[in-house]
């Protein structure tokens, strides 16, 4: 099964890293740089970079010396908190069976439990903050990072008996 993000939300994370990263130096991002850095298409990062000001999460400033930065720490920002700002709330309003047998109005026997599923991945995606992607991020970089043992490949998928 396949849970993946769309493209905008792929680019807003990607800026939002890059933005994280230079957030304790207190460094001003032009565009030109994140689209650069964080390979994002030059004609995506301004779309992306408006909505995450519109969103308060970034604040950009004009002129010579202006640029992007985050508004607030990388630990007050969630990966929840960029997704919505790109796309509005995340989750699927439509039968997850696409267009397979619904019952009782809007709701198919695969509803309940997708839901379930897709709410924790929400409050998930809410905890999981920009710090602590970075700290990631850094560590994978470093070749340091450890694979949690419940996210281990052999993990990802519960064994058929």
């Amino acid at each position: 099964m396949r849970l993946e993000l769309g493209r905008r939300a792929d680019y807003g994370i990607r800026a939002t890293i890059d933005l994280a990263r230079h957030h304790q130096a207190g460094e001003r991002r032009k565009a030109r740089q994140i689209a650069e850095e964080m390979a994002i298409p030059a004609s995506f990062v301004a779309q992306v970079l408006a909505d995450l000001v519109r969103a308060g999460l970034v604040v950009s400033t004009a002129g010579p010396a202006g640029g992007y930065e985050l508004a607030s720490a990388p630990h007050d920002i969630s990966l929840l908190d960029v997704v919505e700002a790109v796309n509005g709330e995340p989750g699927s309003t439509v039968c997850v069976l696409r267009g397979g047998p619904c019952r009782w109005d809007d709701f198919c026997a695969v509803h309940v439990p997708w839901f379930r599923a897709q709410r924790a991945m929400i409050e998930e995606l809410g905890r999981t903050t920009f710090a602590e992607v970075i700290d990631i991020d850094s560590a994978l970089e470093d070749g340091t990072y450890e694979l949690p043992d419940d996210l281990a490949p052999h993990a990802a998928r519960p064994a058929r008996g």
